[in-house]
């Protein structure tokens, strides 16, 4: 058997590392393109039922429906929805 150069087995290592990165960098474009996905479908059922409720004139039920279910001030602020005040406000830098 041949003996292994150092300088072999520091290319070997380079390149494991720069397959490392790659394997990191297709796994962060497969985890984005999820997300993605996910957010997509939560904007066409989103969309789905709030054009639902607008016709079956339902849109009160849906308010308060989102006043049981959101706790951010933020995202019940969208729906006209008294805030709780629980959430710390930023302060200027």
């Amino acid at each position: 058997m041949p003996a292994i150069s150092k300088e072999r087995l520091a290319r070997l290592k380079e390149q494991r590392e720069k397959l490392n990165a790659r394997i990191q960098m297709t796994e962060a474009r497969f985890k984005t393109s999820e997300r993605k996905k996910d957010t997509r479908k939560k904007i066409l059922l989103g969309s789905y039922y709030l054009n639902k409720a607008i016709k079956e004139n339902s849109l009160d039920e849906v308010k308060s429906i989102m006043d049981k279910f959101l706790t951010r001030d933020s995202d019940r602020i969208l729906f006209d929805l008294p805030t709780t005040g629980k959430e710390k406000r930023k302060k200027n830098a």
